[in-house]
């Protein structure tokens, strides 16, 4: 029966690259200051929509549709990405 291979028996198959500290750590505060930004951003928009009856328009169902998305990428995952940043590693493991 043939053997199962794995991504540890073939060496140099997802090559690293040594990136320095503070690139980790500048892309870590971008990130968290976007998310903080869509996630204040988007709530708001929704918040408008949800309290003024002349924006509840067929149209601008559409747009709060995208606001909902973009307010739920938000809020779950920039403070993953953010704290993969501040500790330069996948925090999940291998299996995560």
């Amino acid at each position: 029966t043939p053997q199962k291979m794995t991504v540890q028996d073939v060496p140099g198959a997802f090559p690293t690259v040594d990136v320095p500290d503070h690139a980790h750590y500048t892309i870590g505060v971008v990130i968290l200051i976007v998310g903080i930004t869509g996630t204040l951003g988007n709530f708001l928009v929704i918040y408008a929509f949800c309290r003024s009856r002349s924006l509840q328009t067929p149209a601008n169902i559409f747009i709060i549709n995208l606001a909902i998305s973009d307010f739920l990428m938000s809020v779950t995952q920039s403070p993953v990405f953010f704290t993969n940043s501040l500790h330069k590693r996948w925090i999940f493991g291998e299996k995560g």
